[in-house]
């Protein structure tokens, strides 16, 4: 599901860039950028750049840079602990082990 999404945002070739684009003289964001911008703000409770960041990309743009990293972040945490990915996810929610 996540290659078909990936593939879909790749198609105008800024999506998936890892670096801005400028438009201009105004900067341009990817939506991998404003997710990591979001989320790090959001767990650092910085409210102003957390609304910078939703202004950068669409919202169904930045829900999908949160779910990929959300993804990623918990396979990293499953390999460096030597645990599954669920098992993982329930551990940081705080959830019982299934």
């Amino acid at each position: 599901m996540f290659d078909k999404l990936r593939r879909f945002w790749n198609k105008d070739g800024t999506a998936g860039s890892s670096k801005p684009v400028r438009t201009g003289s105004k900067r341009t964001h990817n939506l991998f950028e404003a997710a990591a911008v979001y989320v790090a703000a959001s767990a650092e409770d910085d409210r102003d750049t957390m609304d910078e960041a939703t202004e950068w990309v669409s919202p169904e743009a930045l829900s999908f840079g949160v779910s990929e990293l959300a993804c990623r972040a918990v396979i990293a945490l499953a390999r460096e602990r030597d645990e599954s990915p669920r098992e993982v996810a329930r551990t940081l929610l705080g959830l019982p082990a299934a």
